[in-house]
């Protein structure tokens, strides 16, 4: 009976849905600890995953390559893989040194959540300054009467016991951001660009690090430019469900995505749920272009592996050894980022 009602909920599942369950994290309900830290995770068949990092070693080595899959020379300093059923879709395996990567996470839990940039925390809180420091500070946010409007600020945890009002760790802060925007602010209510919103132009280095990855994408003289920004980040058991990235003007204009930290497993559908997706990895380093047809594709992410043994952060971890960042590296341990940089008009 119970076999009977799981097939039946599984045809009742879109394709991408399908895929999205096959891959996600799931503990084993036999083990005697209610601890999510202490159970073991299932098992996952990850032989149909494509690995465009052993892809590219493989093609290095003797120029060799799967079907379906297309390489291009041309267009930048290193080879840059595309897919002969989804146009529009370009893979840069290892685009990011690791000099770049550090410098990009350091500045994505520093910077990039700073107002007038906002985050998930502005529904509760409002704009909230230095919750990376708050967090490594020890610092609590404490809601602040004596002000009018009321509002929140970080104080010391011993004050923040003797104050008779809502509190929430800086740690706490940290741990549930899960995405900040920068340039042209979103508004996720209306899923739409508010322009009218306070917000800083996109930092200049990572301006032009995006036009210069961008290039596979576009026609020879048809330069990006980059207007907004999503930083999402990702913990253990987070997911990004399959959406579509439709709110651009231009959709012949790339998608520019950067991964950073722990490895991932990306779904890349059709235009349709109901279109099976194609699984691959995501490391650290690695850049994804979605332009033209791929703009109107499903994809998400439902699996980031924070184990020590498929994290896949070494590099990072003999890289971030000074004293200043064992919080960035602690950080970044169990968790990924992702920026998503992209032309709004």
């Amino acid at each position: 009976m119970y076999g009977s009602e799981n097939n039946r909920e599984d045809s009742e599942r879109t394709a991408f849905r399908r895929a999205e369950k096959k891959y996600k994290l799931y503990y084993d309900n036999n083990a005697s600890s209610k601890n999510k830290k202490k159970k073991q995770p299932k098992s996952v068949d990850l032989t149909e995953v494509l690995d465009f990092r052993s892809i590219l070693q493989c093609h290095l080595q003797n120029g060799a390559l799967p079907p379906g899959v297309i390489v291009l020379h041309d267009k930048f300093t290193s080879p840059v893989f595309s897919l002969q059923n989804h146009p529009g879709f370009y893979f840069i395996p290892g685009a990011l040194n690791v000099e770049k990567q550090c410098s990009l996470i350091r500045e994505s839990l520093v910077d990039f959540p700073q107002p007038p940039n906002r985050t998930n925390h502005n529904a509760m809180y409002g704009p909230v300054q230095d919750v990376f420091v708050a967090a490594k500070e020890g610092k609590v946010l404490v809601e602040d009467n004596s002000d009018s409007p009321k509002g929140w600020k970080f104080t010391t945890e011993k004050d923040a016991s003797l104050r008779k009002c809502r509190s929430v760790s800086g740690s706490a802060l940290l741990r549930k951001l899960r995405w900040s925007t920068l340039g042209l602010q979103f508004d996720w209510s209306k899923r739409n660009y508010e322009v009218s919103l306070p917000h800083n132009k996109i930092p200049d280095a990572l301006c032009e690090l995006a036009k210069q990855l961008a290039k596979p994408a576009l026609p020879a003289g048809v330069e990006f430019r980059p207007e907004g920004a999503i930083v999402n980040y990702f913990g253990l058991g987070d997911t990004l469900g399959g959406h579509l990235d439709d709110m651009e003007a231009d959709w012949s204009k790339p998608i520019v995505s950067l991964s950073l930290g722990c490895k991932a497993i990306f779904l890349l559908g059709g235009k349709s749920r109901e279109d099976t997706p194609l699984a691959m990895f995501l490391r650290s380093g690695d850049v994804v272009l979605m332009a033209r047809d791929a703009r109107e594709c499903f994809h998400g992410v439902p699996r980031i592996f924070t184990d020590k043994e498929n994290a896949e952060i070494g590099h990072l971890e003999t890289q971030l050894t000074h004293e200043d960042d064992l919080c960035f590296l602690k950080y970044i341990q169990t968790s990924r980022i992702n920026i998503n940089i992209r032309q709004v008009f």
